[in-house]
């Protein structure tokens, strides 16, 4: 059936601005957990981080993937399709013409979903474990856990 499924979360300090991403990526059952530190940045950056990192993987080794379902507990990352036409029509400006927060990442996001059979699924966060797993919540643990270890090893 050549499906993927992705959890992704990202998470960070915020005052020294030290963040994580994580992505657990699901093809046709086959799982590969992606994950990474970054300096001087924000959460919804690594958020964002989370869905490029798995999109780019998935592009580079999974060609044939024919539908790909991106499950988030960001409602930043999952209202970012939602948003598409109006941010495209803006030029990625505020009202005031200031590019918007993060129009790197959210430009690319938006060209991933013009190349790529995208479905974004917002998932509550911070659930308890229930006996079908949710790896949102591995996700967020891993990303916590690495924000952490950067933080120790300052």
């Amino acid at each position: 059936m050549n499906s993927a499924v992705i959890f992704t979360d990202g998470s960070c300090h915020t005052q020294k601005r030290i963040g994580a991403w994580a992505a657990i990526i699901f093809v046709d059952g086959a799982k590969t957990v992606l994950s990474g530190i970054v300096p001087d940045t924000t959460h919804n950056r690594m958020e964002l981080t989370g869905v490029l990192k798995a999109l780019e993987y998935l592009k580079k080794g999974h060609q044939q993937v024919t539908g790909i379902t991106i499950i988030s507990d960001s409602q930043y990352v999952i209202g970012i399709p939602l948003r598409a036409k109006k941010l495209c029509a803006a030029d990625f400006t505020t009202k005031k013409g200031k590019p918007i927060q993060n129009d790197d990442l959210v430009k690319q996001l938006l060209q991933y979903e013009k190349g790529m059979p995208l479905e974004f699924e917002k998932i509550k966060a911070h659930q308890k474990q229930e006996d079908i797993p949710n790896y949102n919540i591995e996700a967020d643990k891993l990303c916590r856990s690495l924000v952490r270890q950067a933080i120790m090893n300052r």
